[in-house]
């Protein structure tokens, strides 16, 4: 699996499946179990990955961190809040597992030198790098020299900062992606930034990819068709379900159809319709659907056509409609009857 997304990252463009990425983030709540379930219910809507968050309080934060949206009642601080977001080195690696036997990637964003190198003894497919994250060169550092693929998010940053971390991560020769992302939870169609996937591109000459926080799979859907490399969305069981995520996330069985969208899509673009002729698949149908000339009652040999002896009506097997003016004037070479499709030898020459 990581040779997958190593291989994808070092050829984007046309031909290659975009990765679709189930972001659970927090939505666990801290219960192994639920993470658990996540897996699975990214593992049945289609996902290609699967993301969690490694937070080690001690390690990335201080007791003082203030909160970006007050939303639990159970902790008094946001620091309890990463205590109780942490799993066990053992728990981790049951998480990898899990993954590997639904045939996910598995991918954890780390938000301490710590994390990292406990994902590094966990193995994961690569390294997603939070938009928080963006400045923290040591970590950035340690990520980047495993050599193992790198996505960056970029939701809070400008192209001074961006530009900075790209050349860190290019110095150590790892593949890249870069995501748009719109740090807003969740964030409107105005702040989306679909315009920055193809500068990113033509910037950074990556993969790129859009970390969506709109809550709907409509951006991921809009970005496919642009040729998006990789498509991110937070994953929720349901919109009921407690969190400050939850707003901004799609549910399982929307991740599904974002899923079913993003592969019926590629199959669109992988197979350009060429209208300088009519396909195969579409020749009968003309017969059926387009229109000849035919009398409007019984005409005897002789006639001399005249508009009020015409009008056009399906079938499209006689003189096509597009020869109406043509035949005004005619003779007819035999008798016609109403409604009978005209044909070429029912005229003389």
């Amino acid at each position: 699996m990581t040779e997958n997304l190593k291989t994808w990252l070092q050829d984007p463009g046309p031909g290659r499946p975009c990765t679709i990425i189930a972001e659970v983030a927090q939505a666990h709540d801290g219960s192994l179990g639920l993470a658990h379930s996540y897996i699975d219910a990214a593992a049945r809507a289609g996902a290609d990955a699967v993301k969690f968050q490694t937070h080690i309080a001690a390690a990335e934060s201080t007791p003082g961190e203030p909160w970006r949206t007050r939303f639990s009642p159970q902790d008094e601080t946001r620091f309890g809040y990463w205590e109780r977001m942490e799993f066990t080195p053992d728990q981790w690696h049951g998480l990898k597992r899990h993954a590997d036997d639904a045939g996910l990637m598995f991918l954890s964003s780390p938000f301490s030198l710590q994390a990292v190198e406990l994902l590094k003894s966990v193995g994961v497919a690569g390294w997603k790098i939070a938009s928080g994250e963006i400045t923290n060169a040591p970590m950035l550092d340690a990520m980047a020299a495993t050599g193992g693929p790198v996505l960056l998010s970029t939701g809070m940053s400008p192209y001074t900062e961006i530009d900075a971390t790209v050349d860190l991560i290019k110095r150590h020769g790892a593949p890249l992606a870069i995501f748009q992302c719109t740090t807003q939870y969740p964030s409107p169609p105005e702040a989306i930034g679909l315009n920055v996937l193809e500068a990113f591109r033509e910037r950074y000459g990556t993969a790129v990819g859009l970390s969506d926080h709109s809550g709907t799979i409509f951006p991921s859907l809009a970005a496919a068709t642009l040729g998006c490399d990789v498509i991110e969305v937070h994953i929720t069981m349901s919109r009921e379900m407690f969190g400050p995520d939850v707003p901004a996330s799609v549910t399982s069985d929307e991740l599904a159809e974002l899923v079913r969208g993003v592969r019926f899509i590629e199959k669109m673009r992988a197979a350009p319709v060429d209208k300088t002729q009519v396909p195969d698949s579409i020749a009968p149908l003309r017969d059926i659907f387009l229109k000849s000339v035919v009398a409007t009652g019984d005409l005897a040999a002789g006639t001399v056509l005249e508009r009020d002896h015409l009008t056009t009506k399906k079938p499209g097997t006689g003189i096509p409609a597009s020869a109406f003016e043509d035949v005004i004037g005619r003779t007819l070479a035999r008798d016609v009857a109403r409604d009978v499709p005209l044909l070429e030898e029912d005229l003389k020459a």
